[in-house]
């Protein structure tokens, strides 16, 4: 009878086993999504060993499914053999944010009465934040962000709302993939430094940008707890209106209207 160490005979350690499908899901699609979700959090790309490093999986299990990925287009296999995420994705991703979008839309207009400035909620996506959902200012100088646009998040409040939900090991390995480049003069291009302001934030509950993505413009951002990624709100205007005063009123009602909203992307199970 073969040896019960956890090591194996090879003693190389072993992948801690997978946890249990819940009751009424589907194994190989909870699988496939799994792989997916490995593959995204890898940048994107990884080798069938590495995917089985990571969930305890059998290759050939592994190699089932990610050619039933890649027969529907959720995959693309390199020339290398690696596989990366496919163009299908992007089709569910663009009706994913549309939706979002509209489901969010009440809360951030109703944000926006409130407060009296425009207001953004934007997700992490590829390494940047992308804005998904407006609700603009009812003054005739407000800010103006087009839906979809994307942005380097060490450069703008809700980026770095985003950032401060991650581990710095990630913040480190996100900004080595897409630069610091500086907006203005205000803009944080050290690394370090920008591990810093995200403690500062993660400490304080919210982020400022303070002219460092556009001068003369003045943003707090929140995070939406729970959301399944990470996502930030945030309230914007010009420096002249949006002052650091307007933050003691402004900040518990993100956090308030932050709260509504991860109800709304948290949708219960059927």
């Amino acid at each position: 009878m073969g040896s019960t160490d956890s090591t194996g005979s090879s003693g190389a350690p072993q992948p801690e086993p997978r946890e249990k499908v819940a009751s009424g899901q589907v194994q190989s699609v909870d699988r496939a999504i799994e792989l997916l979700e490995l593959m995204a959090d890898a940048g994107g790309e990884a080798a069938l060993s590495e995917l089985a490093a990571s969930t305890g999986l059998p290759l050939p299990t592994i190699h089932r499914l990610m050619r039933t990925l890649l027969s529907r287009g959720y995959v693309r296999q390199l020339p290398s053999r690696r596989y990366t995420l496919g163009p299908r994705l992007i089709r569910l991703g663009e009706s994913a944010g549309r939706q979002l979008g509209a489901g969010a839309r009440p809360y951030l207009t109703a944000l926006a009465a409130e407060l009296g400035e425009t207001v953004n909620l934007a997700m992490i996506d590829r390494d940047m934040a992308v804005y998904v959902a407006q609700a603009a200012s009812r003054h005739s100088m407000r800010m103006f962000t087009e839906v979809g646009r994307r942005v380097f998040t060490h450069a703008t409040g809700v980026g770095k709302a985003v950032l401060a939900q991650l581990p710095d090991a990630t913040v480190l390995e996100i900004v080595a993939r897409v630069g610091m480049p500086a907006a203005t003069p205000q803009t944080i291009t050290d690394p370090q430094a920008l591990l810093t302001e995200l403690a500062t934030i993660r400490e304080r509950g919210y982020a400022i940008d303070d002219g460092e993505q556009e001068i003369g413009v003045r943003c707090f951002a929140v995070e939406v707890p729970g959301a399944p990624t990470p996502t930030a709100l945030s309230i914007s205007g010009p420096s002249a209106r949006v002052g650091y005063d307007f933050a003691e009123t402004a900040v518990p009602v993100l956090h308030r209207t932050a709260a509504e909203l991860a109800k709304e992307l948290i949708s219960p199970g059927a």
